[in-house]
């Protein structure tokens, strides 16, 4: 079984016809069908058909995902929708205020699935529902409201906020499954690009200290899972091949980690420790990105200004 989404230009066979070149061409690569994104070859897969099931099952699935990566107690049932906008209306301070809004915007995207279900039950009972329809409109309504509170959510690890992926569910709805699915491969080659840059910047940065030496071969192929990861579905059959790499790199990783703490214990140099905190950064956040399949530009650009203050001597331990 072989893997692969990397760059044209990492791949001679991969560039050998100038329609290859362009972004939204496809070919097969190691037998698996990829799109070409903004210079990454990415696993393909083919948009259901038009159709209000098919739009249901889309939203109902990203509603779930952007709940998975998205700080906890947010996921507020639909019916109660109206006690959530009047909590987040009376909020007390503005601490409080900023989670009653990510808690309606939870109760906004559950009463958009459980409208669009109802559309769903009601075309396949023959009622053909209309976009001009009181209830499609009102979904969209509810989506929309939920994309604008979505600023006021974090992700779980208490991050920044992850706009793109919290209005997935209202592109879903307004635009075509073909036209959703090419904006996804978009932000599928976006997110593979901060892969690779978080993982050359976190090289570069300690690539000096021998006791990372261990450390750069796996980080490599952290990094290629971290991809891998981020463009394929679970119903991919290659999901079981994938996940575990992916899993086992981040644990061996870990281990590298708590190897050099250990052997430098009672005596380790602030600047190892330093090392050690800013490599484990730098490996959470390639997990979290690959996971959201968005990229966190924030987060990236504080790991970034992280990794220049250790190379000019500051202590950034424990984000200090």
């Amino acid at each position: 079984m072989s893997f692969g989404c990397g760059k044209t230009d990492q791949n001679n066979s991969m560039t050998d016809s100038e329609s290859q070149s362009k972004n939204g061409a496809v070919c097969e690569i190691d037998g698996v069908k990829r799109i070409l994104f903004d210079g990454y070859w990415i696993r393909y897969y083919g948009p259901p058909q038009e159709t209000w099931t098919a739009k249901k099952n889309l939203i109902s699935g990203l509603t779930r995902r952007t709940f998975h990566h998205t700080e906890p107690g947010i996921n507020t049932p639909g019916e109660n929708l109206d006690r959530a906008r009047t909590s987040y209306e009376d909020a007390g301070s503005e601490e409080e205020k900023r989670v009653n809004a990510a808690m309606l915007a939870g109760a906004l995207f559950n009463r958009a699935t459980d409208i669009i279900t109802s559309v769903v039950e009601l075309e396949d009972k023959g009622v053909h529902i209309s976009l001009d329809n009181e209830l499609v409109k009102q979904c969209g309504e509810c989506l929309s409201e939920a994309m604008e509170l979505g600023k006021s959510v974090r992700h779980f690890s208490g991050n920044e906020g992850i706009d793109e992926l919290w209005g997935e569910p209202l592109k879903a709805f307004s635009m075509s499954t073909i036209d959703f699915y090419k904006s996804r491969y978009v932000k599928i080659a976006q997110t593979m690009r901060d892969i690779d840059r978080i993982n050359n910047v976190l090289k570069q940065t300690l690539e000096s200290f021998e006791e990372f030496d261990n450390a750069w071969p796996i980080l490599i192929d952290y990094a290629e899972f971290a991809k891998l990861n981020c463009e394929i579905m679970k119903t991919d059959p290659d999901y079981f091949s994938i996940w575990p790499k992916f899993v086992t790199r981040s644990e061996q990783l870990q281990q590298l980690v708590e190897a050099i703490l250990d052997e430098n214990r009672g005596h380790i140099e602030q600047e190892i420790l330093d090392g050690c905190w800013l490599f484990e950064q730098g490996r959470n956040l390639i997990a979290y990105i690959s996971g959201a399949r968005v990229p966190m530009p924030k987060t990236m650009n504080r790991f970034f200004d992280d990794c220049v203050e250790f190379s000019q001597g500051g202590n950034r331990t424990q984000g200090g």
